[in-house]
C-alpha cells in the first residue's frame, strides 16, 4: 500500500513538473519572441514623411524638418518636381537637382524621395504606407491649398495618419523673393533720391514693411531670434583635443547648393568644420548697400542646419588674425574658387594674409558655379513671372497671418 502511494505521489510530481516545465518553456518562448518582435519594431521605429517644394530653401524649411524628425525615428522627405511646382505655384527659382542637394544636406533628414507629387494622391499615399512603411505624414499649420481649392493633405487626414507641426514665423520663400524684387525697385528709387525711402539694410535689421506708391507691400524680415532656436539648431558639441579644425568664412546669404557643396568638401579636410558668418554691416560694405538679403541670425541658422557644419561664429571678423587661429585652434583656412569676393588677393587688405603667411591657407575648387548673385539674377531675369507668383501667394500668406492662432510645440 505504501509503495503504491509512493508511486502515485512520484507520478503526480513528475506530471506536475512536466506541466510546470511546459508552462515555463511556453512563457520563455513567448516572452523572447515577443521581445524580438518589439525589438524589431523598435528598430524600425516610427517613420514620418514630409514633403515640400523647398524652393529658395531657408531656415524655416529646416526648422520644419527638425520638428518633423522629432515626431519619429526616421524622416523621409519628398521633394516636389519642377513640373508640379510650375503647375501649382509658378516657376521655381532653384531646379530640382539643386533642391535635392539642399534637402539632403539638412542634418535631420534621413532619406530623400525625388519627384514627389504636389498633392498627396491616393496612389502615392499607398506607396508611402506600403513601400516606405510610413507611419505619419507631416505638414505645417499653414494651409496647403490646391488650385481647385481643395486641401492637398485631405486624404492623409481622412486616413488618420496626419500630424501637424508649427510653421516657423517670419520667413517664407515668397517673402525672400519679395525681398529681392524690392531690391530692384529700391535701386530705381535710389537713382532718383527720395527721403521717404530708407535704406533696405536698415529695414532688414528692424523688420519693417515697405509700401510703394502702387499700394503693394513687401514684408522684410519678421524673424525674432531666440537663444532657444539657436540651441535647437546647434550640434552642442565641440572639437576633440586632437581634432583637425578647418575654417571657412563668408556671407552665406540666400544659402544655396553652391554653399552646401563647398562646405562638404571643406569638412572632408578635417575633423571639425568651423564656419565664420560675416555681419550684415560687413556684407553690406563688401557686396553693396542692398545686401545681405537675409540678416545675420537668419544666415546663421541656415548654415547651422547643414550636416557638414560643426560650429559657427556668428558675426565673424572680415580678417582672419593670428589670435583667431590660436583661439579656435584652427589647422586650415579654406576658400572656394567660386565666391563673391574671389579677387581678395588683389585687395589692399587681404583678409587671409595671416593664414597665407603661416602656410595654413588652401583654395578649394568649387563643385558648383553658383553664388548669391546667381540666385538674384534668376529672379530678375523672370521678374514678371515671380511678381505674379508672389502676388498670388502673398494673398494666402496674409490670410494665414490674419487668422492664425497659437500652436503649441516647436
Amino acid at each position: 500500500m505504501e509503495k503504491q502511494m509512493a508511486a502515485k505521489l512520484l507520478t503526480t510530481c513528475l506530471i506536475g513538473s512536466a506541466i510546470l516545465g511546459g508552462i515555463c518553456y511556453c512563457y520563455y518562448y513567448w516572452n523572447n519572441n515577443n521581445g524580438l518582435l518589439n525589438r524589431r519594431k523598435k528598430k524600425k521605429g516610427i517613420r514620418v514623411y514630409m514633403d515640400g517644394c523647398f524652393d529658395m530653401m531657408h531656415y524655416g524649411h529646416c526648422n520644419a524638418l527638425r520638428q518633423a524628425r522629432a515626431l519619429g525615428d526616421h524622416l523621409f522627405v519628398g521633394v516636389v518636381s519642377d513640373s508640379e511646382i510650375i503647375a501649382n505655384k509658378g516657376p521655381p527659382v532653384t531646379p530640382l537637382h539643386e533642391r535635392l542637394t539642399m534637402v539632403s544636406a539638412v542634418k535631420w533628414v534621413d532619406e530623400v524621395i525625388p519627384d514627389a507629387p504636389y498633392a498627396i494622391t491616393e496612389e502615392f499615399m499607398n506607396k508611402l504606407f506600403n513601400e516606405y512603411k510610413i507611419d505619419y505624414i507631416i505638414h505645417g499649420d499653414d494651409p496647403c491649398v490646391l488650385p481647385d481649392g481643395t486641401d492637398a493633405y485631405a486624404l492623409a487626414k481622412q486616413a488618420g495618419r496626419y500630424k501637424q507641426i508649427k510653421r516657423t514665423e517670419g520667413v517664407s520663400s515668397t517673402d525672400i523673393v519679395g525681398r529681392m524684387l524690392l531690391c530692384v525697385r529700391e535701386r530705381s528709387v535710389t537713382d532718383n533720391p527720395n527721403p521717404k525711402h530708407s535704406s533696405l539694410q536698415r529695414q532688414f535689421s528692424h523688420g519693417h514693411s515697405h509700401n510703394f506708391e502702387d499700394n503693394t507691400a513687401t514684408r522684410i524680415s519678421h524673424f525674432l531670434p531666440t537663444s532657444r532656436r539657436i540651441v535647437q539648431f546647434s550640434n552642442g558639441r565641440g572639437p576633440g583635443p586632437d581634432a583637425r579644425i578647418v575654417y571657412i568664412d563668408g556671407a552665406f546669404d540666400l544659402f544655396h547648393a553652391g554653399h552646401v557643396e563647398i562646405l562638404r568638401i571643406a569638412r572632408d579636410l578635417g575633423d571639425f568644420l568651423l564656419v565664420g558668418i560675416h555681419t550684415d554691416q560687413t556684407v553690406s560694405a563688401t557686396r553693396g548697400a542692398h545686401r545681405p538679403i537675409m540678416n545675420l541670425h537668419e544666415r546663421s541658422l541656415s548654415v547651422l542646419a547643414c550636416r557638414y557644419v560643426d560650429e559657427v561664429i556668428i558675426g565673424a571678423p572680415w580678417e582672419v588674425s593670428k589670435d583667431m587661429l590660436t583661439t579656435f585652434n584652427i589647422s586650415l583656412v579654406v576658400h572656394g574658387t567660386i565666391a563673391e569676393n574671389h579677387d581678395f588677393e588683389k585687395e589692399k587688405s587681404n583678409p587671409y594674409a595671416v593664414p597665407i603667411s603661416m602656410g595654413v591657407f588652401k583654395i578649394l575648387d568649387s563643385p558648383l558655379d553658383i553664388t548669391t548673385t546667381t540666385i538674384i539674377r534668376r529672379i530678375l531675369s523672370n521678374h514678371e513671372a515671380y511678381q505674379k507668383r508672389n502676388e498670388k501667394k502673398g494673398a494666402s500668406e496674409k490670410r494665414y497671418y490674419e487668422d492664425k492662432t497659437h500652436v503649441t510645440g516647436d
